[in-house]
C-alpha cells in the first residue's frame, strides 16, 4: 500500500532511504535540516566502498591499543573526555563490545550488509543512468608496514578464495605508485570500489526529483516528534507543522536529540578527517585504494583528484577542522606517496561519523508503530547505504 514517508536527514543514508522508498512505490517528503544535501558527513568522505574491510572498531585488546595510541604524538584515535553523560555511556558499551566473539558476531553482520548493499548499488545503477559519480570497481590493496602486523592481517582473512596476500615485490608490480614505500606485503581484494559520496548523493537526489515522488524540504531542521499514543502524528519544523504517516529518522548523530521517551540510541559522533588534492599530469597516484593498516590511513582515487582520509576523534559535538590533526595527516601522506598529488592545494574536511558502540548501524522499527531508523553507521555509511535503505523499505512494507 502507498504510504507518505516523511524520511528526516539529507545525507547518503536519507537520500538512499528515500529512493529505495520511492522505488517500493511511496511517496516522500525529504527533510534536510541544512540548505544542502549532503554537506556534511557524506561530503567528503574516504571514498571507499569497503565490502569486505567492515570490521568494528571494539574488538579484543583494542582499549589498551587505544592506550597506547593516545600516548603518541600523532595517533590515528584521540578522545578527550567531555562532562557528557552520553559520552561515558557510549564509552562504557564500546569496551564491553571489545570482545573477540562479540566483534566476530558484528562482523558477520555488518558483512552481510555489506555484500547485499554492494549488489543492491549495482542492480540500480543497472536500472537508472547515476551518471560519473566516480565509481569503479578498482579493488582494494591493504598494506603493512612490519611484518607482525602482516601475519595478522594474512590470518584475518575473510575470502581467502579472492583475496590475494602479496609480496613486498608483488605490491609494486600491481601498484607501481608504492615504489619506495616503507611496506612488506599487503593483501588484495579485486571487487573493491570506490565512487565520490557527495557526487552520489548529488545523482540521488536528481532522481528523486525527476521521480515526481519525491518532495525536498531543505533548510528546515526538525525541532520536534509530535505524538499521540504510540503513534508520530506530525513533525514540528519551526513554527510549521507537517502531518505524518511514517517516520524515518536518517539524521545520523543528531538524531538522538529528536528520541522519544522510551528510544535508547546510543549513537555518538567520531570526528574523521579528510585531504582532496588535485592530480595532473606529474604525478603517480595509485590507481588502486589503499589503507596504511599501521597508520590507518586510507587512499582513494576519484577522477583527477586523490581522497586521504583518516582519523578517529571522539571529543564530542566539536565540528571544527582542527588544523594540527591535517597537517598530521598530509604529513604521512607524504611521507607514504609523496608524488601522488598535490598536497600543498588538498581541500580540508572534517567529518561526525555516527557510530554506535558496536559498530552495527540501527536498522528497523522502534516501539512507536510508524517510527522507523535507519542511522549509526560510523565510517561505513557510503558502503552501506544502498542495503541499509532497501532493508528499511522492505522492513516497512
Amino acid at each position: 500500500m502507498k504510504q507518505r514517508v516523511a524520511v528526516i536527514g539529507g545525507g547518503v543514508i536519507g537520500l538512499a532511504t528515500a529512493y529505495a522508498l520511492v522505488r517500493e512505490g511511496h511517496s516522500v517528503d525529504l527533510i534536510e535540516a541544512r540548505d544542502s544535501l549532503a554537506s556534511a558527513t557524506s561530503f567528503a568522505n574516504g571514498g571507499q566502498l569497503s565490502y569486505r574491510y567492515v570490521a568494528p572498531l571494539a574488538d579484543a585488546g583494542v582499549p589498551w591499543q587505544a592506550l597506547g595510541w593516545l600516548l603518541q604524538g600523532e595517533s590515528p584515535l584521540r578522545l578527550r573526555l567531555r562532562m557528557d553523560p552520553a559520552q561515558w555511556r557510549w564509552l562504557l558499551a564500546f569496551t564491553l563490545a571489545c570482545r573477540r566473539s562479540v566483534n566476530r558476531r558484528n562482523a558477520a553482520q555488518l558483512l552481510d550488509l555489506a555484500l547485499h548493499s554492494q549488489a543492491v548499488l549495482a542492480q540500480w545503477r543497472e536500472s537508472q543512468d547515476f551518471g560519473d559519480f566516480a565509481w569503479r570497481r578498482n579493488g582494494k590493496l591493504v598494506v603493512f608496514r612490519s611484518e607482525r602486523a602482516f601475519t595478522h592481517g594474512r590470518d584475518q582473512l575473510l575470502d581467502p578464495a579472492s583475496q590475494r596476500v602479496l609480496s613486498t615485490a608483488e605490491l609494486r608490480v600491481l601498484e607501481p605508485a608504492l615504489d619506495g614505500a616503507p611496506f612488506v606485503g599487503g593483501v588484495f581484494t579485486p571487487d573493491e570500489e570506490v565512487g565520490d559520496c557527495h557526487l552520489f548523493c548529488q545523482r540521488l537526489a536528481a532522481l528523486l526529483r525527476a521521480s515526481g515522488e519525491c518532495r525536498l524540504l531543505l533548510g528546515q531542521p526538525v525541532t520536534q516528534l509530535v505524538r499521540h499514543q504510540d503513534r508520530v502524528v506530525a513533525l514540528q519544523l519551526g513554527l510549521d507543522r507537517l502531518d505524518v504517516e511514517q517516520v524515518v529518522l536518517c539524521a545520523g548523530h543528531r538524531g538522538t536529540a529528536l528520541a522519544l521517551p522510551g528510544m535508547k540510541l546510543p549513537v555518538y559522533p567520531l570526528k574523521g578527517y579528510s585531504l582532496t588534492a588535485p592530480i595532473s599530469a606529474g604525478h603517480q597516484a595509485p590507481e588502486l585504494s589503499l589503507t596504511d593498516y599501521e597508520r590507518k590511513i586510507v587512499y582513494a582515487r576519484l577522477g583527477q583528484q586523490l581522497r586521504v582520509a583518516a582519523m578517529v576523534d571522539i571529543v564530542g559535538f566539536d565540528e571544527s577542522v582542527e588544523k594540527r590533526r591535517l597537517q598530521s595527516m598530509r604529513r604521512l601522506a607524504l611521507e607514504t606517496l609523496p608524488k601522488a598529488a598535490d598536497y600543498g592545494q588538498a581541500v580540508e574536511w572534517a567529518g561526525m561519523r555516527p557510530a554506535t558502540p558496536t559498530g552495527v548501524p540501527m536498522i528497523g522499527g522502534t516501539l512507536y508503530r510508524n517510527v522507523w531508523l535507519n542511522l549509526g553507521h560510523g565510517a561505513l555509511g557510503f558502503t552501506l547505504a544502498c542495503g541499509s535503505a532497501q532493508r528499511l523499505a522492505r522492513m516497512m512494507d
